[in-house]
């Protein structure tokens, strides 16, 4: 079958996967790199993490970002690659709830590009993840519409961790973001952390490793 780059550009990136094997695995991971970076690069967080019978999968963005303007912009003016990109997640989720992995045990988690997309992404498909960890990030629109994303997000934990003056990162989309998760009903975290560059720190990266532990 041709896949159609233009209307599909995510659709045959590849995937790649460390740690547990999937079929043994008590939990997953699957995290979203952020713009011009690739899946070897976010991969590295499981090294720093290093928890047992964990499957940590990262599918790379074609030419490096899952979208081609600021997250901010309409949603229109970054089609059809956010379609694309919201696709591709969903089709690592399908895989990992087929091979007996519950949403219980199953995190999505992303920097920069990677977190408003595994927001969205979320919003859109609640489900009682086990956490959505968004570093550096917030859901994606120039305004939020409310109507693409799920009414009822019962049993869903969501980490948004960012700074106060990320270049990147309006700090308002990120408070907006935590505002709509908590009345949709998701147990949210939001840290902010005073003149942190855009980057990921080592207290979000505890949080994180501190909520895969729980889910033995």
């Amino acid at each position: 079958m041709t896949v159609n780059t233009t209307q599909d550009p995510h659709a045959q990136q590849p995937v790649r996967q460390l740690g547990t094997p999937l079929r043994d695995a008590k939990r997953v991971v699957i995290l979203l790199h952020g713009r011009g970076a690739d899946a070897a690069d976010i991969l590295g967080l499981s090294e720093y993490l290093d928890i047992e019978d964990t499957c940590f999968m990262a599918p790379e963005a074609y030419g490096r970002q899952w979208y081609p303007q600021r997250f901010t912009v309409s949603v229109e003016q970054n089609e059809p690659f956010l379609t694309s990109a919201l696709s591709l997640v969903d089709s690592l989720v399908m895989h990992a709830l087929a091979a007996g992995v519950s949403a219980e045990k199953l995190v999505l988690g992303g920097f920069s590009q990677g977190a408003c997309l595994a927001l969205e992404y979320a919003a859109q498909n609640p489900r009682p993840y086990a956490a959505v960890v968004a570093l550096s990030g917030g859901l994606i629109g120039e305004t939020l519409d409310t109507s693409r994303y799920g009414k009822d997000m019962t049993g869903m934990t969501v980490f948004l961790g960012c700074s106060d003056v990320d270049p990147h990162i309006p700090l308002a989309r990120v408070q907006e973001s935590t505002v709509l998760f908590e009345q949709a009903g998701a147990t949210v975290t939001e840290r902010i952390y005073p003149g942190m560059p855009h980057t990921i720190n080592e207290d979000e990266l505890n949080w994180l490793g501190e909520r895969l532990t729980s889910l033995d």
